[in-house]
């Protein structure tokens, strides 16, 4: 019985409902490839027969992953299993996504983070992203990756907004599904998260999203359920609880929904330490991720599914074949991905060339333009011979987030250099930061002994390696900057809180309000062990902030264009506190725009932020965290080489509190350690669309450098689904892509609880000047449906439903009525 479902009642309920959700799963799910195709079995003989022969040990081995061995070629990532070498089953490696491959203390193709990605509108864009992780991955010795993150952007404030797709389940599926089949293709396991209702970091160990179950169904699950449908070798569950069970032990999710609902046949592997005990692997989970870390080294053994587990199976209290369900499930994978035939010593070649074309056209065609007055972009002219440059990311360029995502490219242009290449030998094109982030190095006359950068730690090393005092010449705020790669590093300035560093965190800047006078400073760390422990320290003082600012106002008041680039330090770990650009930098480029009226404004942000700014500016380009091929691609599009065709996958909200979030602290932050999603459907521009708020920029906005009209719009229903037809034509003077958006109102004779109306279809054309096409846009038959809780299934919402097409949520000229009736 060890496979049998866990009840008859719900299987029967499951096989009630399975026509009609057949029926509204529609293209979601459709086959994958190959490689990506899931197993026809629970564990086939071979399999089962290799797990019948391990010992206890060798079992238990593979629910919980080490640090591994140290040394030989390959790249350390996070995770490892030993493998059963007397049966022939390999080791396995598991390394950090989803912006990249991140193995400790080496570098990879950085690519534009996933926003990026799903601002591109792009299926096949998103399966050549996957392609590159898939092959980056393999080269560099790893069998898994973690990722795609697939949580829907709920909260604008949220740190890891970068790392996911967006606001809207419709587009998040179509890229989870397409990065997914491109990863698996090239033979790297992908690992879908974090399931589920990740959607804040602010607590995000403890918090309980308390979210209805069609909520779920219909605005977080639709991406996973999409890329289990792509084949998904392994889902990771959450820190968080959902409904008050945590998610790494919550059985309807692992179970129910996982399980039963989606026949999904990988395994189930638990966030960094967010197993909460050793039965939840009874309960749906097969494997704990992350290991306690200490000053010294990391404690080689899990929490829950190593030593105590063996003595959970030895005296009974959890069934040896419940361990050997979630081991055949990890080995059964692997044999689905040849790795117990040989292809896990099978690695190809890295091809860095291929990552960096793809990693520059993604970011291309995710950069979103929001203004453009006058048309002052493409820079042609006096305005492209004569830039004043401004920003910290234009010198120290943003390439990717913090946390786990963030990958240390193998190459980074920097956009001043960039910009200047392609402005050519004749023009004057200066740089200066404005506010400075990194400063320069404390000198020896302020910080004695002398603190040199660089090596610090041998490999393996660990303790305190620096210990001296800081002379501060005046009262103010302190920007001190401290980076570490190769391990952890911690700096400790008197009476100011400490300032962790690592590689996963890049260089961070913190400002610290210092006294005249001497502090002690102390520094510790611990090396990983097949790196030394790098570490670098600088600071900017106030006197130093004041002139960087005076000086770009002044460059920017002689320059003919000013060129303004602003970030945010989107990270795992903490969400942002406000929308607003951290430091001066609103300030900044108010004061540019007072001195230059042709001021453009290039974000390097992770997600929405606020521009009071907005109309004293010519023109604002977004390009979120563009991978390392983002000064290319952002100096292509300014200057015409690339026409501008990125949307936005989120709302960007006008004020603070002009945002589905703000005012209610129980949907965010949450009120005793529980968020309530009381928005139910309405999350992003739903909530705008329910409310009248008019945002800052619509979800699915994004300018171009020619113009397009709609027309002619007709819609008819097919067996599955709908087709809705427009006639779209290039009004303008150059080649363009537009993405054609279909939205679909509510159904009239459903009682449940409905968005107003929702994104069902879209696609990307391109036309040149002039040129018309009739384009069709399939609206599956899943877009039709709606989750009805009380019988656990999806249903049709029958009656006439009004299809809106156009070119983002806020502006939809055409509108038609299509009946549907019941099948």
């Amino acid at each position: 019985m060890l496979f049998s479902r866990r009840s008859t009642g719900r299987r029967t309920r499951r096989t009630v409902g399975c026509v009609l959700a057949a029926l509204c799963v529609g293209g979601l799910l459709t086959a994958p490839s190959a490689t990506g195709a899931p197993d026809a079995g629970p564990g086939s003989a071979r399999v089962r027969g290799l797990v019948a022969r391990m010992t206890l040990d060798e079992k238990i081995s593979f629910v919980h992953w080490t640090t591994g061995p140290v040394g030989g070629p390959t790249m350390t990532g996070i995770g490892y299993l030993p493998g059963v070498p007397r049966l022939g089953i390999p080791e396995l490696r598991a390394a950090d996504g989803p912006a990249g491959v991140r193995l400790l203390g080496g570098t990879a193709t950085a690519m534009p983070t996933p926003v990026a990605l799903a601002s591109t509108f792009d299926d096949h864009l998103a399966r050549e992203y996957g392609t590159v992780l898939g092959r980056e991955g393999r080269a560099l010795g790893q069998d898994i990756v973690l990722g795609p993150m697939t949580n829907i952007i709920r909260v604008p404030n949220a740190g890891r907004n970068f790392e996911t797709y967006s606001e809207d389940p419709l587009l998040s599926s179509r890229m989870a599904a397409a990065e997914v089949r491109g990863i698996q293709d090239q033979g790297l396991m992908a690992t879908v998260k974090h399931f589920a209702a990740n959607n804040q970091e602010y607590q995000r160990e403890t918090i309980d999203a308390q979210v209805d179950e069609q909520t779920l169904q219909e605005v977080e699950l639709p991406a996973f359920h999409s890329a289990v449908g792509a084949g998904a070798a392994s889902v990771m569950c959450s820190y968080n609880s959902v409904n008050g069970t945590h998610a790494c032990g919550n059985e309807h999710l692992l179970q129910d929904v996982l399980r039963e609902q989606w026949d999904f046949r990988g395994w189930v592997m638990s966030d960094w330490l967010a197993t909460h005990a050793t039965s939840d692997l009874t309960k749906g989970l097969d494997q704990e991720l992350g290991v306690e870390l200490t000053l010294g080294q990391p404690v080689p053994d899990s929490r829950y599914f190593s030593s105590a587990l063996r003595t959970a199976v030895q005296d009974g209290s959890i069934s040896e074949a419940a361990l050997d369900r979630s081991v055949i499930r990890i080995v059964g994978q692997m044999e689905r991905f040849g790795l117990l035939d040989g292809k896990a010593t099978e690695r190809p070649r890295r091809n860095p060339e291929a990552g960096r074309a793809a990693a520059r056209t993604i970011a291309e065609n995710g950069g979103v333009l929001l203004r453009n007055e006058h048309h002052m972009l493409p820079l042609t002219g006096e305005e492209a011979t004569d830039i004043a440059v401004i920003g910290n990311s234009a010198e120290h360029p943003k390439v990717t987030g913090d946390g786990s995502a963030h990958v240390i490219p193998d190459r980074a242009t920097t956009p001043v250099d960039a910009l200047a290449r392609r402005a050519g030998d004749r023009a004057t094109v200066v740089h200066e930061p404005g506010e400075d982030l990194v400063g320069v190095p404390v000198p020896g006359s302020s910080l004695v002994p002398a603190f040199e950068g660089g090596k610090q730690l041998r490999p393996g090393g660990q303790g305190v390696f620096y210990q001296g005092r800081l002379t501060v010449p005046a009262d103010g705020d302190y920007k001190i900057a401290f980076g570490a790669v190769g391990g952890v590093a911690n700096l400790q300035i008197e009476g100011q809180p400490a300032v962790l560093g690592t590689e996963a965190f890049g260089t961070v800047t913190t400002t610290m309000h210092l006294t005249r006078g001497t502090h002690q400073v102390t520094m510790n760390g611990w090396a990983f062990e097949q790196t030394p422990l790098s570490v670098e320290l600088s600071w900017v003082t106030p006197e130093a902030a004041r002139a960087d600012f005076d000086r770009a106002v002044e460059a920017a008041a002689r320059a003919r264009t000013a060129i303004v680039f602003a970030q945010d330090d989107s990270a795992e770990g903490v969400d942002r506190t406000s929308l607003s650009l951290p430091g001066r930098q609103d300030e900044l480029i108010e004061a540019v725009t007072k001195v230059n009226p042709h001021t453009i404004v290039v974000l390097n942000t992770g997600s929405s932020v606020l521009m009071p700014w907005l109309r004293d500016t010519a023109a604002v380009l977004e390009m979120w965290y563009p991978g390392q091929e983002g000064a290319e691609a952002t100096a292509s599009l300014l200057f015409g080489d690339t026409n501008p065709s990125g949307r936005l996958t989120q709302t960007f909200p006008a004020t603070d509190t002009d945002q589905p979030m703000a005012g209610d602290p129980h949907r965010y932050p949450g009120v005793d350690g529980k968020e309530t999603y009381s928005e139910g459907l309405d999350v992003g521009y739903r909530w705008y669309d329910r409310t009248g708020v008019a945002p800052l920029f619509p979800f699915g906005y994004g300018l171009s450098y020619t113009d397009f009209a709609y027309s002619d719009l007709s819609v008819t229903r097919t067996a599955r689904g709908l087709d809705a037809r427009v006639t779209v034509r290039n009004t303008g003077v150059r080649e363009g892509r537009e993405t054609v958006q279909v939205y679909l109102g509510a159904a009239p004779d459903t009682p449940a609880p409905q968005a107003l109306r929702e994104l069902a279809g879209f696609t990307k054309i391109t036309l040149g000047p002039g040129e018309r096409r009739r384009v069709t846009v399939p609206v599956d038959e899943r877009q039709l449906c709606h989750w009805d809780t009380s019988a656990g299934t999806w249903r049709l919402g029958t009656g006439a439903r009004t299809v809106y097409v156009g070119p983002s949520a806020a502006k939809t000229p055409l509108s038609a009525s299509v009946t549907v009736l019941s099948r």
